[in-house]
């Protein structure tokens, strides 16, 4: 574990400042709960590190794992870098797609769509919103770690249901930024001795709350 924790040596190409998340809370169409506050100052004190967040965000469903990632992504943005999360499967990343559109419509953030089923003139107009910087957040599948996808400034790398990919895959993912910060988010509950053994290099916020 001590070996696996020795990423934490590395300084991220994405330290971030400060960033006051109260528009970002008071624009979402509910109050988020003492839950999601707490995991988000935990994350974003991860964020103004100068070596890589790399967390586990666990919660059941219906706690707000979502929310919490989206006001990093807040954070991110506000600080000139981009974000990109992979879910593990295309209903899955278009639920999140969906999600993040309405948590930023109110704001001049550009989200982009990314999955091997879109018509090629589509997936061409996402990779060059993101190229260009003009996306700061890319949602999609697989597709995301495909060569041909390029970054301007990739800041932060968000998994769902990690456990479903393979390191590689979240490995060239991380690639494509320099040091970025990670996140990996699960609704799958696991109790502590076997967290340590599965996610021994990760630190851990627990959404307590529905």
């Amino acid at each position: 574990l001590l070996l696996l924790r020795g990423h934490e040596a590395a300084r991220t190409g994405a330290a971030m400042r400060p960033v006051s998340l109260e528009p970002f809370w008071a624009a979402l169409p509910f109050a988020p709960t003492s839950a999601q506050r707490r995991a988000a100052g935990e994350l974003l004190g991860d964020l103004t590190k100068k070596t890589p967040m790399n967390r586990l965000l666990q919660g059941d469903v219906g706690s707000g794992k979502t929310a919490v990632a989206a006001a990093l992504v807040y954070s991110a943005a506000k600080n000139g870098l981009q974000s990109a999360m992979m879910a593990p499967t295309e209903v899955l990343a278009e639920q999140h797609y969906r999600t993040f559109q309405k948590f930023f419509q109110n704001t001049d953030f550009s989200v982009v769509f990314l999955t091997g089923s879109m018509r090629a003139a589509e997936k061409r107009a996402a990779k060059e919103k993101l190229q260009s910087g003009e996306a700061v957040l890319a949602v999609g599948t697989h597709a995301l770690i495909q060569e041909d996808v390029d970054f301007r400034r990739l800041g932060l790398c968000i998994t769902d249901e990690q456990h479903r990919f393979g390191v590689a895959q979240r490995a060239n993912l991380t690639d494509k930024g320099d040091n970025p910060h990670i996140l990996v988010m699960s609704a799958t509950p696991i109790p502590r001795t076997l967290g340590l053994i599965l996610y021994g290099d990760l630190n851990v916020s627990v959404l307590d709350e529905l």
